[in-house]
């Protein structure tokens, strides 16, 4: 690195102009709503705000997987939040995750209505609160890779992946420094998955539902335009796993909530029930 391309950073930092690239618009040093908008509410108890991206849906895949298994009262509302547009900033939106970040989820089945945000904290809310998708004698260790993946996919999201797709520019230290660790996560996953079926051993869990929307997308080359340059496809065990789960039917209903891009059959921008899905998914068949 040439001199001339060094920073020096300032004694106290000042926000004076946006930084550039992607999501440029939208980010801002301080918390709080810019304008005021309520937000929609269906007839379900569960109403989900949202956007289909990896942490919307590993609560959407959560939600049909509980409908799935029998789980009515898994029925719910997804609401669909353009964060390119701002809308996490609206009043009703920033009530209920002060954090402006998508999922957020209002729970109205209690005499008291629960906010819910950060996908962990909603994962293992649903999860208790149906009884299902935590395996009993692997419980930590379900709880163990769940909390790797909320500490771990900021690496590979807010790091490489700003970095190597979304930067107004390519920049090699960068680059290289967040594609290493992010080659180390997938290599700790392979080895996991070696000796593994899911990440709780042999019982599919909520640790899988929330590393696949990331990992997996990944793995299938579908995240950032990097499968090759990471060379996914080496890491065979993520491989097998990866498509294992994209193979679940309720993986496949709930990747496509909050989807308002892509294919025709892959997107539904709201959800009100199970025939929503039906009717998006035989689109596929026609």
């Amino acid at each position: 690195m040439s001199t001339q391309d060094e920073y020096s950073p300032p004694k106290v930092w000042t926000w004076e102009q946006e930084s550039g690239g992607t999501f440029a618009s939208i980010n801002r040093p301080i918390a709080g709503a810019t304008h005021d908008k309520d937000l929609p509410r269906g007839e379900h108890p569960l109403q989900l705000h949202s956007m289909g991206t990896p942490n919307g849906v590993k609560v959407t895949v959560l939600l049909e997987e509980l409908l799935a298994a029998g789980h009515v009262g898994a029925e719910y509302d997804a609401w669909m939040i353009k964060i390119g547009d701002g809308d996490q900033f609206g009043s009703g939106f920033v009530d209920v995750n002060p954090n402006s970040k998508i999922p957020a989820l209002m729970d109205y089945s209690g005499d008291t209505p629960v906010r819910l945000f950060e996908s962990a904290s909603i994962m293992m809310y649903l999860a208790e609160k149906f009884g299902a998708f935590i395996p009993e004698h692997a419980r930590a260790e379900c709880f163990n890779w769940l909390f790797w993946q909320m500490g771990s996919a900021p690496y590979l999201g807010g790091g490489f992946g700003h970095f190597y797709h979304y930067a107004p520019y390519k920049m090699e230290y960068p680059i290289n420094r967040f594609a290493m660790e992010v080659k180390r996560q997938m290599d700790v996953l392979d080895r996991h998955l070696a000796d593994n079926e899911y990440f709780a051993g042999g019982e599919y869990s909520i640790a899988d539902m929330a590393i696949w929307p990331w990992y997996g997308r990944l793995a299938q080359g579908k995240a950032y335009e990097a499968g090759e340059f990471l060379d996914v496809e080496s890491y065979s065990h993520v491989q097998r796993w990866t498509k294992q789960i994209a193979e679940r039917p309720a993986v496949i209903r709930g990747r496509i909530v909050n989807v308002a891009w892509g294919a025709e059959n892959e997107q539904l921008p709201n959800r009100h029930s199970a025939a929503d899905i039906d009717a998006v998914l035989a689109k596929s068949a026609s």
